[in-house]
């Protein structure tokens, strides 16, 4: 197959595509733009970020401070509008809700869990009445609220916190508790932000379980905004952004070995944006000292970038891509390229 083929070939086939972007996903963010103004400068916290979240996943959405993770999970909790781009959870359109669809997104689709608990739970109130009180805003009946909250203290491991006050409960109880409150009102997707940021090792891992029990056992969509590397371990995707834009994702499998044993794989994946961006590992640029202008080859499986230096060697397919050239087997890393035009801050940032 010849590279013109090969370009025809793509050509013919997003043709052929129909169908929105994201149709069937839980979460779809397309094109999302955020911009605030911050003591008189004018602040891009997402730059046209594309999401995807299917529902029943447990994914973690890792950042550095300042990357847009923050602002993201605001916009998808409906605690804060988007500039530009479309947004969806479920049916709720984000972009077009009123003041008082927003109230009622946020009471029946969505749960949230702060990190300091203390936004999450009243503290004159036992964990059952705390659990309770979002049911009985919502006009339920009071013995089916008493049962709703004594089953989710139980999944979560806390049930026997039910008549404690949060003064009486150490900092994971709490938490645990708060992801109780979240759940009370049966919602599809539960947000937490930063839910391990002010616990130790041991506890983070407990509310880290809890929130695995929750979404396996009540199929509860979970996104969990960290800057924590380390809850990566306990979810099945961990998408990064960076710069306003997701930049890679981890994603982890079950693999059977012949024997029967099983273990998990985490693979990691460049994300090629829908506008044919790609932001290219830093090392990978630092080795390959990729600046400013860069060669794309279309091979036969598979996109080449190269500095912008002599042109190598010319195969039937483009510049040869020698053996040691290529990405370490270890890695994981499968990299896309953007299309010719991209600048260096879009596609190397």
């Amino acid at each position: 197959m010849t590279v013109t083929e090969s370009l025809g070939a793509l050509e013919e086939r997003a043709r052929r595509r129909t169908g929105t972007f994201g149709d069937g996903a839980l979460i779809v963010c397309d094109s999302l733009v955020r911009i605030y103004q911050s003591e008189g400068v004018e602040v891009q916290a997402l730059q046209g970020l594309d999401l995807l979240v299917e529902s029943g996943e447990l994914v973690a959405i890792v950042g550095a401070s300042g990357s847009g993770k923050s602002t993201l999970l605001a916009v998808l909790s409906g605690l804060d509008v988007p500039t530009a781009g479309r947004v969806r959870v479920g049916p709720w359109d984000l972009m077009s809700m009123t003041a008082r669809q927003r109230v009622d997104y946020r009471r029946s689709m969505v749960g949230f869990v702060w990190q300091q608990t203390a936004r999450n739970i009243v503290p004159y109130l036992t964990s059952a009445e705390n659990v309770a009180f979002p049911m009985a805003l919502a006009g339920m009946p009071r013995r089916a609220r008493e049962k709703r909250a004594a089953e989710l203290l139980d999944v979560l491991g806390v049930g026997y916190c039910a008549d404690r006050r949060p003064a009486q409960m150490s900092g994971g109880e709490q938490q645990r508790v708060a992801i109780a409150v979240a759940l009370a009102n049966s919602p599809e997707v539960l947000f937490a932000d930063e839910p391990t940021g002010e616990l130790d090792t041991a506890t983070s891992h407990d509310v880290l379980e809890g929130l695995r029990t929750v979404n396996r056992e009540l199929g509860t969509t979970v996104v969990v905004v960290t800057h924590d590397a380390g809850v990566s371990e306990h979810v099945q995707r961990t998408v990064a952004i960076r710069d306003g834009r997701t930049s890679s994702e981890v994603v982890r499998r079950t693999h059977t070995a012949e024997d029967g044993t099983e273990s998990v794989v985490a693979e990691e994946y460049a994300v090629l944006d829908r506008a044919g961006r790609v932001q290219l590992p830093r090392e990978y640029r630092q080795t390959l000292d990729l600046v400013g202008r860069v060669r794309l080859a279309l091979e036969s499986s598979h996109v080449s970038v190269w500095p912008d230096r002599p042109t190598p060697p010319r195969g039937p397919h483009g510049p040869q891509t020698r053996p040691h050239d290529e990405p370490p087997a270890h890695t994981g890393r499968h990299a896309a390229v953007p299309a010719p035009g991209t600048t260096d801050e879009e596609a190397g940032r």
